[in-house]
């Protein structure tokens, strides 16, 4: 990463020294150096990307929104919440293994079928963004489209995710399952078992696990050139 922008650094100060020399005096333009992000136009700049988080995206509701693809990936999986894994272990422990496990599939199932609904809206904001905000992306790090979304639209995917997360949990018993399961667990020591918002803690799992899916596609488009598929995304990408 450092020696990624010492040499975007290099190429800017060589760009300048081109612009300052009499032939960009003259009135004629420097040519264009390889390698070098800054020269390219703002339409350049906003059609690779858009190009870029449109295949993201795509790829990440694909992976996401089907059966499975929040439970058998170990990196977006909805396990047991944080506070409760000690219980977790309690209830393994006296062979309710089964239980936890019908459990957790039920949370990931839900945001397997709130997935797709993420799609509209990140077009969406791919359309209203500017070639500024584009440009300046283009340049960032390789989750820098990412995070524009997350700034964003995550309230809008979060809006649009509930209701369909609330349904799915109402329909496979979420909710009843999770309470089933804590009746039966082993007392804590020293206090009591801390209390879950599940619905809340499916929500922001899920939302978290799109983001994250679409990160990892925009870092692999931006770095690996098997990749970038088409001209457009090897003539902004591949300059790095």
């Amino acid at each position: 990463m450092v020696l990624a922008m010492q040499i975007r650094l290099m190429c800017n100060v060589a760009l300048f020294a081109l612009m300052m020399s009499p032939a960009a005096d003259n009135g004629v333009s420097p040519k264009p150096m390889m390698g070098d992000a800054s020269t390219l136009t703002t339409e350049q700049a906003s059609g690779g990307l858009k190009e870029a988080l449109s295949r993201g995206v795509t790829t990440a509701v694909s992976e996401t929104g089907r059966p499975g693809g929040f439970e058998n990936n170990p990196l977006i999986k909805i396990t047991m919440p944080e506070k409760l894994r000690t219980v977790e272990k309690g209830l393994r422990a006296i062979g309710m293994g089964a239980k936890v496990d019908e459990f957790e599939h039920s949370m990931n199932a839900a945001a397997e079928e709130a997935a797709p609904a993420a799609k509209s809206i990140f077009m969406d904001a791919l359309k209203s963004m500017s070639f500024a905000d584009a440009k300046q992306i283009v340049m960032g790090g390789n989750t820098a489209g990412t995070d524009y979304f997350k700034r964003t639209t995550s309230t809008q995917v979060s809006e649009a995710f509930k209701p369909i997360i609330e349904r799915e949990m109402a329909k496979t018993g979420v909710t009843e399952k999770f309470n089933a399961m804590m009746g039966s667990a082993p007392q804590m020591p020293f206090g009591k078992t801390p209390s879950v918002d599940i619905n809340g803690y499916v929500l922001e799992k899920s939302v978290d696990g799109m983001f994250t899916m679409m990160g990892q596609e925009e870092a692999k488009i931006r770095t690996n050139p098997s990749a970038q598929v088409t001209p457009l995304l090897k003539s902004v990408f591949g300059k790095f």
